[in-house]
């Protein structure tokens, strides 16, 4: 695994990035559980499963799944394969989310890639940053 590869965003590493400020709207996993129409005990499952991803976005909050994964009450197409392919790059799900979140001129984020479908660029770089 070539962790060295790996984009920056403007405040550093990935890992360490503000990842509230660069998700903005956050759900608890009850809210996630209600849009999917699954059990709560559910989203922890898809996390797991690399499905979703659920990251603390700032001190005292607790585990949270951005917004943006879900829509029309599915989870976005495309993002659990790109969140696949992020893990066996040894990403972790923190820094899969700043990934997500971050421009790299796809246009725009990849995140909003998916949502457009417009995703395969977004796999395309995910894959390559995985070797």
């Amino acid at each position: 695994m070539n962790r060295a590869r790996r984009p920056e965003t403007s405040g550093g590493p990935l890992g360490s990035a503000d990842l509230d400020a660069l998700v903005g709207e956050w759900s608890d996993w009850a809210g996630v559980a209600q849009e999917l129409g699954v059990p709560t005990s559910r989203v922890g499952r898809l996390i797991q499963e690399h499905r979703l991803a659920g990251a603390v976005p700032r001190p005292g909050a607790g585990q949270q799944v951005p917004a943006l994964f879900v829509q029309d009450g599915e989870i976005v197409k495309g993002l659990p394969g790109l969140l696949t392919v992020l893990h066996d790059g040894g990403y972790d799900d923190r820094e899969a989310i700043a990934w997500l979140f971050t421009d790299l001129d796809l246009p725009g984020r990849p995140i909003d890639a998916l949502r457009e479908n417009r995703g395969t660029e977004a796999r395309r770089r995910a894959q390559a940053m995985a070797f």
